[in-house]
């Protein structure tokens, strides 16, 4: 996939790009915590064969991106810089449509982006989101040093070549959670708590049934908060975290593709400029 490289907030920032010949809107893929871009590759072809030009940044602390490894100390900064993606996206396909898929951690900088700049987003993909009631955080930063836990493969995915990809990834981020992270997540999912919904923004909700790391009871009050109850939910019976590495992820694709063109203009509307 083409690279570009942006200056963010906090330095620089890496976007992975999959475009097909003749675009029809932009995908903006907005990763999940300690991993990167690079791992949404198929995702990335379903959608450019469905009409997209994919833009996949690397968070700060992340991927190929700049800064101390997973630290986010203010997650306003990165919705800065998936501003700053989507612009270049625009910019490269003027007059396009934005749609936006954030997943976990991503979900929660997509919910925020959605609030600040929901204006030039025509559809939001949440996945396995943490937004809501979610323990982790305060359960963590209750204790003097964070404990040295990371994530479990096995908690990813039913499909085993996935957790075993994830641990060999030198891209992907294997020790514990740190401290400033983890309180700019208290920090921001109260902030998407009080900033009131995004309607009339379509929102599409994936969440495996078994996911264990971030549990759909706590993201659906986010969620139904998040969108006043108007959005469309698929939740995966057996699935665990990482629904578009599942077993059944050719369903999970359909479901999007099958959401975002109920949200997108007809594919017979001419490209405006």
């Amino acid at each position: 996939m083409p690279r570009h490289v942006l200056a963010g907030t906090r330095g620089a920032i890496a976007v992975r790009e999959r475009s097909g010949p003749r675009p029809r809107y932009t995908a903006l893929l907005v990763h999940g915590y300690g991993e990167h871009g690079g791992r949404y590759a198929e995702l990335a072809d379903v959608l450019a064969g469905h009409g997209a030009a994919v833009f996949a940044p690397d968070h700060t602390g992340h991927g190929r991106s700049a800064g101390e490894r997973v630290v986010i100390e203010d997650f306003e900064d990165v919705v800065d810089d998936v501003h700053r993606a989507a612009e270049l996206a625009r910019s490269a396909h003027p007059g396009l449509p934005t749609v936006m898929i954030g997943h976990s951690m991503g979900g929660l900088i997509a919910a925020r982006y959605a609030q600040r700049h929901g204006d030039g987003l025509t559809a939001l993909v949440l996945s396995g989101p943490v937004i809501g009631l979610w323990e982790l955080p305060g359960r963590l930063l209750a204790q003097r040093e964070i404990p040295d836990v990371a994530v479990g493969p096995a908690a990813l995915s039913r499909d085993p070549a996935v957790g075993a990809a994830y641990a060999a990834d030198p891209l992907v981020w294997h020790g514990p959670m740190k401290r400033p992270t983890l309180e700019a997540f208290a920090r921001t999912l109260e902030t998407v708590a009080e900033e009131g919904d995004v309607r009339p923004l379509p929102v599409l909700w994936l969440h495996g049934d078994d996911d264990r790391l971030v549990p759909p009871a706590g993201s659906r009050v986010g969620v139904e908060r998040l969108t006043a109850g108007t959005h469309t939910e698929r939740i995966y019976p057996g699935a665990r975290h990482e629904v578009f590495q599942e077993t059944n992820r050719a369903e999970v694709f359909a479901d999007v593709t099958r959401f975002l063109d109920a949200a997108l203009p007809p594919r017979d509307r001419p490209r405006t400029s």
